[in-house]
C-alpha cells in the first residue's frame, strides 16, 4: 500500500519518508510534500492508499488539505502529527474522517502503529466492498453486452474507421471528440505452487473477479473496462484534447501516462488484498487515433508478457524509446502459440509446440511433392517469425543459411526437423539478447539521470517519472541489470563524489551540497556511516 507524507519540517520530513521501515510491512512512500498546495499536485499523481500530514503548516493548513482529500477520495486514510494539544482541531480532524491525531513528537513505533491500524481498517472496507460487488454483477441489460462486443471488436482490429464512430454512437460511447487514449491491462498471474484455494479450473473465475475489481476501481479514472480478447482485463484510458492542448500533447500524454501508471499500480494492490492472490499489468504508450486502439493492446500485450522476465505482481510500461521487437501478424491458432512462445522466451513450450505443429503438418505427406511442400512452409513460416521479431535471418539461420536457400539439400524429412530446431535455439537465444539490449538501454538512461541529478535528492519514483515508467518494473530491471537496488546505487554516488570533492579540498558544507545533502549534521552521519571516518578527517587527508 501506497503512503503520501506532509510536514514543512525538512529535518522530520525526511527522518518520517526514510528512517522507518515502512517496506517490511508492506508500505511504500510514493512522495514526501513540504506544502499543502504540494501535496495536492502530488495527491492527484500518485493516488496514494495513505497520508501522513502535519496540522500546521505555511499557506494551506494539515485540515483544509484534509479536507480536500476527503472530497477527493473517500477511501483515503489520513494520521495527523499535530505539535498543540488543542481541543478544537482534534475535533474538525474527527469530523473529516481523520484515522489518528498524534502528538508531536510521536514515536516510530505509534506513527507505524497509527498506519498498520488504518490499513486494517481500509482491507476491511475493501473486502465489503469487493463482496458487495460480487453479488451485484449481472449481466442482463442489453447496452452494456454491446458495447463490450464493439470494443473487443475495436482492440482487435476489426473496426474500419467510419465503423468506429457509427457505432460509438449507436452505444452511446461517442468516439468524435479528439482524446488521447492509452490502455492498460490486468492479469491474474500463475497460480503459486501448493495454492489449495483455487485450481486451474478457477481461471475464469479469477479473471472475472480481476475485472469486477478493476470496475470498481477505476470507476472515476477509466473510460472502458472489458474483458481483454487474450484474456485478461483491457483498461482503457483516455483524456480530452481540448483546442488549447493542441501543442501540448506530449505534455497532456506524459501526465495521462503517470495517472494510468499510479492507477493500475493501487490496483494491483487491492487485487492482492481482496483475492489474496498477485496479478499484473501492461500498459501501453498513447494515441489519439482510436484505430490505433489495437496498436495500443499490442503494446500492453507485450509488455505484460515481461513479468516472464522480471516476474509477479508487476506493472509494466510499454516504452518504444527501448523496445525495438515488431509486430506479429494474425496467424492460424497453432502458428499463433507457437509466436507468443517464442515471444516470451519459453523454450519448453516452444518445443512442445513446435513439435506439435511438425507432426500436425509432416505426418500424414506421403507423397514426395507433398513433402516438399511442407519443406516450403516450415521454411517460409520461419522466415516470417524471424523477421517480424525484426532479426536478420542470415544472423539467425548462421551455417544453415544453405540449407534454407536451397530448399532441395534436404535429403530426409528428419534432417529438416534438426534444422528447424537449431535455428529456433538460435533464434530464441537472439531474442533474449535483445531483451536485455532494451533493458540495459533502459537502465543506461537510469544511470545517466543518475548523474545529471546528483545534486539533487534522487529518488526511484522521480527517475520512474522522468522515463514514464513503472517505478516496481524500473526497480526489478535495475537490480537485474547492474546487481544492486536503485537506493544502493544512488548513496554509493553521491558518497564516493563526496568523498571526491573533501579530497580535492572542498568544504564539509559544499560536499553535502553538491550531493544533495542541505543538512550537513545528516550528511555527516551518513558519509561516516559509509566510509567510517568523517567528512573532517576526509578533508584532512587532503591537507
Amino acid at each position: 500500500m501506497d503512503l503520501m507524507i506532509v510536514e514543512d519540517e525538512p529535518r522530520l520530513r525526511h527522518n518520517l519518508a526514510y528512517n522507518i521501515p515502512w517496506e517490511e510491512h508492506g508500505i511504500e512512500v510514493v512522495g514526501a510534500a513540504a506544502s499543502g498546495e504540494e501535496a495536492i499536485d502530488m495527491f492527484r499523481l500518485k493516488k496514494p492508499d495513505f497520508v501522513l500530514l502535519d496540522i500546521q503548516m505555511p499557506g494551506m493548513s494539515g485540515l483544509e488539505l484534509a479536507k480536500w482529500i476527503r472530497s477527493e477520495d473517500q477511501m483515503v486514510k489520513m494520521i495527523v502529527l499535530s505539535g498543540h494539544d488543542n481541543f478544537q482541531f482534534a475535533q474538525e480532524a474527527l469530523e473529516i474522517g481523520i484515522s489518528k491525531y498524534l502528538l508531536k513528537p510521536a514515536g516510530d513505533a505509534e506513527i507505524m502503529e497509527a498506519i498498520l491500524a488504518a490499513a486494517d481498517e481500509l482491507r476491511r472496507q475493501l473486502d465489503e466492498m469487493h463482496n458487495q460487488t460480487l453479488l451485484q454483477q449481472k449481466w442482463t441489460q442489453h447496452l452494456p453486452h454491446l458495447r463490450e462486443m464493439f470494443l473487443y471488436d475495436l482492440l482487435q482490429g476489426k473496426c474500419s474507421s467510419w465503423e468506429i464512430y457509427e457505432r460509438s454512437k449507436d452505444i452511446m460511447l461517442d468516439m468524435s471528440m479528439p482524446r488521447l487514449y492509452c490502455i492498460a491491462i490486468a492479469d491474474a498471474d500463475p497460480l503459486p505452487e501448493g495454492n489449495t484455494r483455487f485450481t486451474a479450473n478457477d481461471t475464469s473465475l479469477l479473471q472475472f473477479s480481476v475485472k469486477c475489481i478493476a470496475k470498481e476501481s477505476f470507476e472515476d479514472y477509466a473510460d472502458w473496462i472489458i474483458s481483454a480478447p487474450d484474456g485478461g482485463t483491457a483498461i482503457i484510458f483516455s483524456t480530452e484534447i481540448r483546442s488549447e492542448d493542441t501543442f501540448k500533447e506530449e505534455l497532456l500524454a506524459s501526465k495521462l501516462l503517470h495517472q494510468v501508471n499510479a492507477s493500475t499500480g493501487k490496483l494491483l494492490t487491492v487485487i492482492k488484498e481482496c483475492l489474496k492472490l498477485t496479478a499484473s499489468a501492461g500498459i501501453s504508450s498513447c494515441s489519439k487515433d482510436p484505430e490505433e486502439l489495437s496498436e495500443l493492446y499490442g503494446q500492453a500485450k507485450e509488455a505484460l508478457q515481461k513479468r516472464m522476465l522480471y516476474g509477479n505482481h508487476i506493472a509494466v510500461t510499454y516504452h518504444d524509446k527501448f523496445e525495438n521487437d515488431k509486430k506479429s501478424q494474425v496467424q492460424p491458432a497453432i502458428e499463433k502459440q507457437l509466436d507468443i512462445a517464442i515471444e516470451t522466451g519459453n523454450r519448453e513450450k516452444t518445443s512442445e509446440i513446435f513439435n506439435e505443429l511438425w507432426h500436425t503438418v509432416m505426418d500424414e505427406l506421403d507423397s514426395v511433392d507433398q513433402v516438399y511442400e511442407g519443406v516450403f512452409y516450415f521454411s517460409t513460416l520461419f522466415v516470417r517469425l524471424i523477421q517480424q521479431k525484426g532479426c536478420s535471418i542470415k544472423d539467425v539461420a548462421a551455417d544453415d543459411m544453405k540449407y534454407m536457400q536451397n530448399l532441395q539439400t534436404f535429403a530426409t524429412k528428419e534432417q529438416l526437423r534438426e534444422c528447424l530446431i537449431r535455428i529456433l535455439d538460435r533464434f530464441l537465444a537472439t531474442l533474449a539478447c535483445k531483451r536485455g539490449a532494451a533493458g540495459h538501454k533502459m537502465v543506461e538512461a537510469v544511470l545517466l539521470l543518475v548523474e545529471e541529478k546528483i545534486e539533487e535528492e534522487v529518488t526511484l519514483h522521480s527517475v520512474a517519472e522522468q522515463l514514464y515508467i513503472n517505478s516496481s518494473y524500473l526497480s526489478r530491471l535495475f537490480k537485474k541489470e547492474t546487481g544492486k537496488s536503485f537506493s544502493a546505487y544512488v548513496l554509493e554516488r553521491k558518497m564516493e563524489t563526496a568523498k571526491k570533492a573533501l579530497l580535492e579540498g572542498a568544504k564539509v558544507y559544499d560536499a553535502a551540497a553538491s550531493t544533495g545533502y542541505r543538512d550537513v549534521s545528516y550528511f555527516t552521519k551518513v558519509f561516516r556511516k559509509y566510509w567510517g571516518i568523517t567528512p573532517g578527517e576526509a578533508a584532512k587527508k587532503h591537507s
